[in-house]
């Protein structure tokens, strides 16, 4: 049985190249999913039955029909879809505002309180999956981007990997921070404590983030920044401003402890990509709680 089928016309500056390419290099459809493609004929060009060394072209119209065995469908418990916010959604995409508090997925499989598992019970009704691109810390709020099936997964992640989906973040610190302020430190597990992350010299991961002072607060002494991922580690905004003296207000794992806040002031603001496949520049905003 035939359980998804996509129709996508390629954009006005589509490159022409054959359709192998186009499966294997852009799409990034794994060995097993293309050789059923191919032997199923589960694929066509302008409604007619295609050859993978055929040459495609813009404007051209891909058809590709996925039955059940050729992706794994995962198993996730199903939440509460009222608490899901949705910023945007399209047939491959959904954007949606993760409140503080709660973790983006589960890290157990009886865990359902989570945005994956609420995200899964909104989609139910389409009969689609939610797929996770990227992460929030519990304690940060704000924009999440999930896929709506496998076939779009492992494009965005290699967007991510290639710097096409840009995230902007919001914080707030206490002080009068800096104009302007890139930190380039890597990032390693800290020895003590598995819950957090150090920044390192020589070991660990490469890590830049830029940093620009919004507005300060000269009676309250508070800065608010954007803060714009070059890389994305684990922790990387809050390691990065702890280590320099300005943690997040309210960070329970870096902040100061005689700071007191009602939450972590840190939020995903905005999140700037390239539709995968229309090519069309989408710019998603999430309001600022605090």
């Amino acid at each position: 049985m035939i359980r998804i089928e996509f129709t996508i016309q390629l954009s006005a500056a589509f490159v022409t190249k054959d359709l192998r390419t186009l499966l294997e290099t852009e799409w990034l459809l794994p060995r097993k999913v293309r050789h059923f493609l191919r032997t199923r004929k589960n694929v066509s060009v302008n409604a007619q039955p295609a050859r993978f060394q055929q040459l495609v072209h813009a404007g051209d119209r891909i058809t590709l029909r996925f039955e059940e065995t050729d992706y794994e469908t995962p198993t996730i418990l199903l939440g509460e879809k009222k608490a899901i916010h949705v910023l945007y959604e399209n047939e491959h995409l959904l954007v949606v505002d993760k409140p503080v508090g709660i973790k983006t997925h589960p890290n157990q499989p009886d865990e359902k309180n989570t945005l994956l598992n609420h995200a899964a019970a909104y989609l139910q009704k389409s009969k689609t999956m939610p797929y996770v691109v990227h992460r929030l810390d519990k304690e940060t709020s704000g924009i999440v981007l999930f896929a709506k099936n496998p076939f779009v997964l492992p494009i965005l992640g290699k967007m991510l990997e290639k710097k096409e989906i840009k995230r902007e973040y919001t914080a707030q610190v206490k002080g009068n921070f800096p104009t302007t302020l890139t930190v380039s430190k890597n990032i390693a597990r800290h020895r003590q404590d598995r819950r957090k992350r150090i920044a390192v010299e020589k070991t660990g991961q490469v890590a830049v983030t830029h940093f620009s002072r919004i507005h300060y607060n000269e009676r309250q002494n508070i800065s608010t920044l954007s803060c714009i991922l070059e890389t994305g580690r684990t922790h990387q905004i809050r390691v990065h401003l702890q280590s320099i003296g300005f943690p997040i207000i309210g960070d329970p794992l870096y902040g100061n402890e005689k700071t007191v806040a009602p939450r972590m002031f840190l939020h995903a603001t905005r999140l700037t990509l390239t539709q995968p496949f229309s090519k069309e520049s989408q710019v998603i905003e999430s309001e600022l709680p605090f």
